[in-house]
């Protein structure tokens, strides 16, 4: 028999966003912003659990509460419209199409009219021959259900963890363009910008239009688990000395990876009603206990249910859970059925497949129709049992406007925008964008500093790296920055007295030619006087002089040099010689001058536009030791981003300083460091440090008063290593315990040939996540730093000419080609 959906449908229509049942039932619908998974801890499980316990007291009896979470395979698309420079547009390629699990919330409070009979299996608007209402509401009551209604979205949303959106007419009811959620939900329609409207079969088994469909419950009490609680240990990510949380019901959510719809049903009635019910069952079944042992336990197990709600108040309800799945063939029917059992099994839940009842129980997920529920596929239970089987938790989620940097969703790779630096600030989340990175060696440090450096890039952002290692070689050729390193052949050429009219004016940037001269003049123990500091700035002073009516004269050391040699001395002497030891200070800047040791350094005849050039790479592995050179380049370094900071207002700077931060302190300049991390917020820029052993944080003061105090943005690499001496970390960087459980869960679950790498990155005390570092094939080949890929590029390299682009992309298809003919290859991660 065919019967048509618009004559049986059970909902009425809508009036002031209520959904009205043909029976005189109203429903108000909320969207639910759901915290994401694997970012919870302990503490935050109960709290949002307690949350639950007390919105479920000021509803009104009766009263339903449906809980519908949606999970649907879709795919990643990527925007082709805007061009991208060469690795963005590799990256788009790479995610293009990639799945993951989405997931929708939906929460429904359902007022039951007065008088209603309770709906069964053989009792449905699914079977009647006619839909009549019984009553009509008055406006009172609507308003009364309302304001109920509205605190029990109060109490949710004020723990911070959720957040509830109610849903208007044109949110759940249908347009020509545009399904609605009640068309969504009875045809299973994936895509609501393409409606569907499809046949429903239920003679021999529940079918959707081309869909199979098939319902598991848990409706019995021995199909239940044998305890439940708010949390529990996911064993994959736990080590011996954290432990990492998930919701309870998570396994029947977003870690369940096949299209399904779990909902989720609680029946609230009178207390007291429900009390004596269970009382006059418990007396009928000790009258028929003689007769039966299993009479015998039925009857004490309702006797200590009654004692326990009536000792400790515990509040009575009715649930039901259930989980329906669909696919287009029994093959992938059966898949995602074993995906099921395994779930079920997972939480020592017993799998029943619905089969007599599944029409009904899907009838009754019709949104707003929650009242018309089979109510002999529930059991009795406490208020905060049955919130134990709310699936807790949602799908990770991308920052505001797609800006900052692409990460990964650690659980299914979804790609996500993760923006560390406005978004946060804007949120309070922090109060600098500086950051601190930490990772041992052969964790992906490298990797991820150079993904985020190249992120920051395409953005717009100016950057200064000082580097020791020569990780950023490779990324630096393709942006087509300036990259500095030392060599024989080819040392470091700088003038900073080749200065243009407004930097020469500018105040830091006369304190840093001071500094400099200082230097160069005083050893690191030595001090100076204030008389010896005053005659320097004079000296400085007059040279500007002097080159202003000398126009012929070359700014370089050598020429103010000579100008201290001859024409300083004469204008200062004697007065100034009796206050500075001039002729010592010449004796010891000798060997910069022309003909000594380091005359090249500061005599350069060229200086470029450092200025505006958006890169640059500063790499000190040759001098990282040497006494002389490493304090100088130090000071000329930072000159250049101070340079900056003060004359590109409104664009982003960044200074990033990788292992190199280690041998500037040593050699006396960790008050640079110091002033970066306090100041560079002011101009809107950010100071980046990179680490990569544990002792460098606990031996150094500079680390622990100056970066870690000013750094909102801690980034952490996989510490496997360190699982067993972890505490002086996590106490030194402020970790909670929560984080301490996400840092040592980094890739313990990882595919051993998946290509990324896990990263940790909290922002501020309250906020903190774990990521997949992937990139494409092309990015990776400009980071890798594995020797045989390193001199595959240079090779190809020059095989094009010098065009490292070309060489990248054409090893990207070897790479391909390899993974599809199935070649083994190693990690695309460091």
């Amino acid at each position: 028999m065919t019967r048509d959906l618009e004559e049986i449908f059970p909902i009425w229509g809508m009036e002031q966003d209520c959904i009205f049942s043909r029976q005189g039932d109203m429903t108000l619908a909320f969207r639910a912003v759901l915290p994401e998974i694997f970012t919870l801890s302990a503490e935050q499980y109960e709290i949002l659990h307690q949350a639950w316990v007390r919105a479920l007291q000021v509803l009104p009896y009766p009263a339903i509460i449906h809980k519908q979470d949606w999970f649907v395979e879709r795919r990643y698309r990527e925007s082709f419209e805007r061009s991208g420079e060469f690795l963005e547009s590799a990256n788009r390629l790479h995610f293009n199409e990639r799945p993951f699990l989405g997931h929708d919330c939906l929460v429904f409070v359902t007022a039951k009219a007065r008088g209603r009979q309770a709906s069964s299996s053989a009792w449905s608007s699914l079977i009647r021959p006619s839909l009549v209402p019984v009553q009509l509401l008055d406006e009172k009551h609507l308003h009364r259900f309302r304001d109920c209604v509205e605190q029990f979205s109060r109490i949710l949303s004020g723990t911070g963890l959720i957040s509830l959106e109610i849903l208007e007419a044109k949110d759940l009811l249908s347009n020509e363009k545009k399904a609605g959620w009640l068309e969504r939900y009875c045809f299973l329609t994936r895509d609501p910008n393409l409606p569907v409207v499809a046949d429903l079969g239920m003679r021999d088994g529940l079918r959707i239009g081309g869909q199979q469909c098939q319902i598991f419950t848990l409706s019995d009490p021995d199909s239940l688990p044998p305890w439940v609680g708010p949390r529990v240990d996911l064993d994959q990510y736990s080590t011996e000395q954290s432990v990492f949380s998930v919701g309870f019901a998570s396994c029947l959510g977003q870690l369940l990876p096949c299209n399904h719809i779990y909902n989720q049903f609680i029946f609230l009635d009178e207390p007291g009603k429900m009390l004596k019910d269970l009382e006059r069952k418990r007396l009928r079944l000790q009258s028929l206990s003689l007769y039966s042992r299993g009479n015998g336990i039925a009857r004490d197990a309702i006797a200590q249910f009654l004692d326990e709600a009536i000792t400790h108040q515990r509040m009575p309800v009715r649930a039901h859970f259930n989980v329906m799945i669909w696919a287009p063939d029994e093959e992938r029917l059966g898949e995602s059925r074993n995906l099921v059992a395994t779930a079920f099994a997972g939480m020592n839940a017993a799998i029943r497949q619905e089969s007599l009842g599944a029409a009904q129980i899907y009838w009754a997920a019709i949104p707003g129709n929650a009242a018309d529920f089979p109510m002999n596929d529930s059991f009795i239970t406490f208020a905060d049992h049955s919130l134990c089987l709310l699936n807790p938790e949602s799908g990770p989620r991308s920052s505001t406007g797609n800006k900052g940097m692409r990460l990964a969703s650690r659980l299914d790779g979804r790609p996500l925008w993760v923006d560390l630096s406005d978004e946060p600030l804007s949120r309070g989340l922090i109060s600098n964008r500086n950051k601190f990175i930490l990772g041992p060696s052969g964790s992906g440090k490298s990797f991820f500093t150079n993904h985020m450096v190249r992120s920051y890039y395409d953005q717009g952002a100016h950057i200064v790296l000082v580097d020791i290692g020569h990780s950023y070689q490779g990324l630096c050729q393709l942006l087509g920055g300036s990259y500095f390193t030392y060599s024989q052949g080819r040392p470091f050429r700088f003038n900073p007295f080749l200065r243009s009219v407004e930097i020469r004016e500018d105040p830091e940037s006369r304190e840093s030619l001071k500094a400099l001269l200082m230097a160069l003049w005083k050893k690191e123990d030595e001090a100076f006087n204030r008389a010896e500091y005053i005659a320097l700035s004079g000296a400085l002073q007059s040279y500007e002089i002097y080159l202003e009516g000398n126009p012929q004269v070359f700014p370089c050391f050598n020429s103010f040099y000579e100008f201290l040699l001859e024409d300083f001395r004469k204008e200062n002497a004697p007065a100034g010689s009796r206050q500075v030891d001039l002729d010592n200070f010449l004796y010891v800047l000798r060997p910069y001058y022309r003909g000594g040791e380091f005359d090249y350094l500061l005599n350069s005849p060229a200086q470029e536009d450092l200025l505006n050039q958006r890169l640059i790479v500063f790499e000190l592995d040759y001098i990282k030791d040497h006494p002389i050179l490493l304090p100088v380049v130090t000071i000329i370094i930072m000159e250049v981003f101070i340079h900056k900071m003060r004359m590109l207002p409104g664009i982003r700077k960044i200074i990033l300083i990788e292992e190199a931060w280690k041998a500037i302190a040593r050699e006396g300049m960790g008050q640079y460091i110091r002033y970066l991390f306090k100041t560079v917020r002011k101009y809107f820029g950010e100071a980046v440090v990179v680490t990569q052993e544990v002792e460098d944080i606990l031996d150094s003061p500079v680390v622990r008063q100056a970066i870690l105090n000013n750094a909102d943005c801690k980034i952490l690499l996989d510490h496997s290593r360190y699982l067993n001496r972890f505490d002086p970390i996590r106490k030194l960087l402020g970790l909670t315990a929560q984080q301490q459980a996400e840092v040592l869960s980094l890739n313990l679950a990882r595919d051993p040939g998946a290509p990324y790498r896990e990263v940790f990155i909290s922002l501020g005390a309250g906020f903190s996540r774990v990521y997949r570092t992937e990139v494409s094939p092309e990015e990776y080949l400009v980071y890798t730093t594995e020797e045989k890929e390193k001199v595959a590029v240079r090779a190809l390299t020059g095989a094009f000419g010098g065009d490292l682009e070309k060489a990248v992309f054409e090893l990207a298809r070897r790479k391909r080609l390899a993974r599809l003919e199935g070649i083994p290859e190693s990690s695309y991660a460091n």
